[in-house]
């Protein structure tokens, strides 16, 4: 008994430690919302978005509803709760972004801007040092993917998960010829999320010269049950993304990987942000969700959805920028290129925690991380004045208001 207590407290001090904390002047979502939930006027309002999300996920709210909605965002003026982020992985991970979405009910699913995870200076200048030493490693006629495999056995933590996740993958359903997918998507999540990237992206984007190696790394995600359908179809890109959007989990994922991978022509890297090394981690974060994305072939670097854009009829082109998403995209096509094979293994320690700072400097961290929300509301105080009017003059309102937008321009046009 004694040693199961051992076992135990060892394993939940890895799980704890490989969660870093957020950064001095964020709230986690779900502090946040128990602060809310102390202040009454603040708990009525905030009691008042859940409802609406939970009403959208439904069917769309009538013209009453979404008035009553954006009124009770327009006075929502906690700071912790408009600036809150949270972490992947983390044990409250889901219940975190079920608040993180539901005081943003203007965020649309096309909104670049924002993300709901942090990642902190700490946590990226570690991945940066990881793909820099990865990419400075010469190739010489090794099976890349096979020594990071090999390398990933020689990590107890990385050899038991990758096990879980194959057994998970690989393991029929009684009575059936086929896996469990939900159970595949979670191990391979728990993989990416709890075994250091120096292993994880070592697997994921080991470079390959040859067919062999390539096969070897297009089959680590075990996709013949991760995402492949059984009967070989591929779903349509808008229901994929339109089944992904109702959950919370994978919609958070995909607007990270949309934050995080924007294509810039203007920047070295590719990418927007310039960090093609934060694109690496937002695109292995969708891994184990319903956007589950792979290599094409055993022959090339390129990645895509396991999905197609036949009958998409007059939303075919927004069906071809979700492909273009992996297909077409600068940013993650060359932050793949630049990744090598694993580098040595890291010594695992626990790093010294971050000097706590004033009240008054978390304030102001949160005051400035607010700012863009409480603009957005300040925007919305002018459209609730105006709605009476004839047109709206917002096109975010035009979006949460169709009914009452626009309607004396449309009968004076006809």
């Amino acid at each position: 008994m004694l040693f199961l207590g051992i076992l135990l407290s060892i394993f939940i001090q890895d799980v704890v430690t490989s969660l870093r904390p957020l950064p001095p002047g964020i709230m986690d979502c779900v502090e946040a919302e128990s602060g809310c939930e102390a202040d009454p006027q603040c708990k009525e309002l905030y009691s008042t978005l859940r409802y609406c999300v939970s009403e959208e996920e439904v069917a769309p709210p009538g013209s009453k509803a979404r008035i009553e909605c954006l009124e009770a965002l327009s006075a929502l003026h906690y700071l912790p709760l408009l600036a809150c982020k949270c972490q992947r992985g983390a044990r409250r991970e889901e219940h975190c972004l079920r608040v993180y979405w539901s005081v943003r009910i203007l965020q649309s699913y096309e909104d670049l801007e924002a993300s709901p995870y942090d990642d902190s200076p700490v946590e990226m200048s570690h991945m940066a040092s990881i793909v820099a030493a990865a990419s400075s490693l010469p190739l010489d006629g090794q099976n890349a993917c096979l020594k990071a495999a090999q390398d990933c056995g020689l990590y107890e933590k990385c050899g038991s998960l990758r096990s879980e996740y194959v057994l998970a993958c690989t393991k029929r359903v009684p009575g059936s010829d086929h896996c469990n997918r939900q159970k595949c998507h979670r191990a391979l999540r728990r993989f990416l999320e709890r075994v250091p990237g120096e292993y994880s992206l070592g697997l994921l984007f080991c470079p390959c010269t040859d067919k062999l190696c390539g096969e070897r790394r297009r089959k680590t995600i075990v996709p013949s049950c991760s995402y492949q359908e059984r009967d070989g179809e591929q779903p349509n890109c808008m229901h994929l993304q339109s089944s992904c959007r109702r959950d919370q989990l994978c919609r958070s994922r995909l607007a990270d990987f949309q934050h995080n991978c924007q294509s810039s022509g203007h920047s070295p890297s590719g990418c927007f942000r310039d960090s093609g090394t934060v694109c690496l981690k937002s695109y292995a974060g969708l891994i184990g969700t319903i956007m589950t994305p792979n290599y094409l072939s055993n022959s090339t670097m390129d990645v895509a959805l396991w999905c197609n854009c036949e009958g998409s009829g007059n939303q075919w082109k927004e069906c071809l920028k979700i492909q273009n998403m992996f297909t077409n995209n600068a940013c993650l096509e060359n932050s793949i290129s630049t990744m090598g094979s694993s580098p040595p293994r890291p010594v695992e320690s626990l790093l010294p925690p971050s000097p706590r700072p004033s009240p008054l400097d978390q304030q102001n961290k949160l005051s400035n991380n607010a700012q863009d929300e409480l603009s957005n509301n300040a925007v919305l105080k002018h459209q609730l004045s105006t709605v009476a009017q004839p047109c709206c003059h917002s096109s975010v309102a035009t979006a949460l208001l169709p009914q009452l937008c626009c309607h004396s321009q449309t009968h004076s046009g006809g």
